[in-house]
């Protein structure tokens, strides 16, 4: 087996670790000797021990002389764990392939000449856009303090999201809202706004698959919703969060009683158009260490996150149903003119049951 095979190994295990490491990133290693797998590990929950330690914990041979195998650049500085370059050193392992470099400016690149400085052999940059690609979430949180945002819609195969009386349920089949919950499971949060909430009342849990509940955020400029929907009633977890406006610290009693109910209710600035900003939102969701957000709608959202190009990527759910007139997921965006057109790049695309997933990027 050659490095490539190992790296892809450990980006396999380190899969593992999807929901449980935020705002850590997953990582998986393999150590192996005389051709042959002597241990391996991938860091399991946020807090514990790290890929690199738990894989030479589980040695069954002496570690002197072997290989050890890591999707990302081991940590050099102490956090909630000490350094992994540290036992690696120890350990008396002789090469250490990695897959990519650590981006936080904690690690990026001083991992590696520990390593080196201590006599290692290191190789860097295997299955590297393989390895970038599985922490993307974690890349963009630590660079630029804000989570990875997706935006998640279901629509029509004429483009709409709802019917005129802004009905949704149900547009896509019942695999694609498996594949939903369990997007919820490894994203951080999942975000809505006023209108999907009042007229959804959705939960915004995992129910169809095993995984965590994500953060359940929901935008209301001017605290108007009811604090009987199922977001605000059924929260026994805490996770839910209510953005609105500053000047919504008026409204003493709402805010009580969602307080009582354990929603955590955050106040932001509103933008010249009277909704909140979205860079703020952000940011305070930074603040929490949350790394992902699933924007699930509706129009009014997707149209505000497309027009201030504040999202990374985009699935797309189509349904084989056509509705003729109805609501657009971008309802709000209004371009005369094809040349100005969102452009959009197709990354990958798969039947999901009787639907289409297309995976978009800019």
């Amino acid at each position: 087996m050659n490095d490539e095979t190992y790296i892809q190994l450990t980006l396999e295990i380190a899969k593992r670790g999807s929901g449980f490491v935020s705002p850590n990133p997953m990582v998986g290693c393999v150590i192996t000797k005389n051709n042959k797998i002597i241990g391996a590990g991938y860091h399991q929950k946020y807090g514990e021990n790290h890929a690199e330690i738990n894989a030479i914990n589980s040695a069954v041979e002496p570690l002197e002389g072997s290989t050890l195998y890591v999707n990302l650049e081991p940590c050099s500085h102490y956090g909630h764990t000490p350094p992994c370059v540290d036992k690696i050193i120890e350990s008396k392992i002789k090469r250490v392939v990695i897959g990519t470099l650590d981006v936080n400016p904690l690690v990026s690149g001083n991992g590696v000449k520990k390593l080196k400085k201590a006599g290692i052999d290191v190789k860097v940059g295997v299955l590297e856009k393989e390895c970038t690609e599985l922490n993307k979430f974690f890349f963009k949180y630590i660079t630029k303090k804000i989570p990875y945002v997706t935006l998640k819609i279901a629509q029509t195969l004429d483009g709409k999201i709802a019917d005129n009386s802004n009905y949704s349920q149900w547009i896509t089949c019942p695999d694609s809202r498996k594949v939903v919950h369990s997007l919820r499971s490894h994203y951080d949060a999942v975000l809505i706004g006023k209108n999907t909430a009042e007229t959804d009342n959705p939960l915004l849990t995992v129910r169809l698959t095993e995984g965590r509940n994500p953060w359940r955020v929901v935008l209301d400029s001017d605290l108007k919703l009811n604090t009987d929907l199922k977001l605000f009633k059924q929260n026994a977890d805490g996770k839910t969060i209510l953005f609105t406006s500053n000047e919504s610290i008026a409204k003493k009693n709402k805010i009580k009683k969602l307080s009582d109910l354990g929603v955590r209710i955050i106040f932001v600035k509103k933008n010249g158009n009277g909704k909140l900003n979205l860079k703020s939102v952000l940011k305070e969701l930074g603040i929490l260490e949350i790394t992902s957000l699933l924007v699930e709608g509706g129009s009014e959202i997707f149209s505000s996150f497309m027009r201030q190009n504040l999202f990374d990527d985009i699935l797309l759910f189509i349904s084989p149903k056509l509705l003729g007139s109805g609501i657009s997921a971008f309802n709000s965006i209004k371009i005369d003119d094809l040349k100005k057109a969102y452009k959009l790049k197709i990354k990958n695309s798969e039947l999901v049951g009787e639907d289409i997933l297309i995976e978009l990027t800019k």
